[in-house]
């Protein structure tokens, strides 16, 4: 069995863990092990749980990116997840790093995304076109690196691929991630995308939760992200 992820927070409805590249959230035609199934098999050691064990997935993360993953202990909360998700009443803020030095240096960026199931890919569009689906996104500038620049990303609509799409379209693709145009893959196969946080009121006790991830620490790319930023 592959290892745990890190557990950024767990109680009786729901539980988070840090992604790391690579984990798949869902199953795909690799036949890999899903985080669902890693955490099935944590939780029923942990607590000694008989028969099976419930967990269900309240979103999604693309398999090269990294951060917060939220998933759901009880159908309750599944439900009560799924409803905040759909009308939006959460706050996800992802950091990326994107080749070149991105002008301006903070956009609301609003496009229009069609995917291409073939090709596991979306495409933007300024206008709306048959297919497509309005995308939303806020950026700002975190710091000016040698080459890239690191990104705030505060996303206001979940599409395929949507971040990786959009900054793309302006010119600046987050770096490894070739799909969209960067000039090359990193070494382990991610992206420089990372689901830094996600604010959301608890499904059960409804209090105010904010769930933060680190970045990878063993890509460097992230550590000028850990001390001061440019704000």
């Amino acid at each position: 069995m592959a290892s745990m992820p890190e557990i950024l927070y767990e109680d009786n409805h729901i539980i988070a863990v840090n992604k790391r590249a690579g984990d798949l959230v869902q199953g795909d035609k690799t036949g890999d092990v899903i985080l669902p199934d890693l955490l099935k098999s944590y939780l029923k050691r942990k607590y000694n749980k008989p028969g099976n064990v419930f967990l269900g997935v309240t979103h999604r993360l693309d398999r090269p990116t990294t951060g917060v993953v939220l998933f759901a202990r009880t159908s309750k909360a599944l439900a009560r997840l799924n409803d905040m998700f759909k009308q939006h009443r959460h706050e996800k803020t992802y950091w990326a790093v994107v080749e070149g030095t991105i002008k301006p240096k903070a956009k609301a960026l609003e496009h229009f995304l069609k995917k291409n199931p073939s090709q596991n890919k979306s495409y933007a569009s300024p206008k709306e076109i048959p297919g497509s689906k309005k995308a939303l996104l806020q950026y700002k500038t975190l710091k000016v690196l040698d080459r890239y620049t690191a990104v705030e990303v505060d996303l206001q609509t979940g599409r395929h691929h949507q971040i990786r799409c959009q900054l793309a379209h302006i010119g600046f693709p987050i770096k490894g991630d070739v799909k969209y145009g960067a000039k090359r893959p990193n070494k382990d196969g991610s992206i420089s995308l990372h689901a830094r946080s996600i604010a959301f009121t608890h499904p059960v006790s409804k209090e105010a939760i904010v769930i933060t991830a680190q970045p990878p620490s063993n890509d460097g790319v992230w550590t000028p992200l850990l001390g001061k930023t440019d704000r």
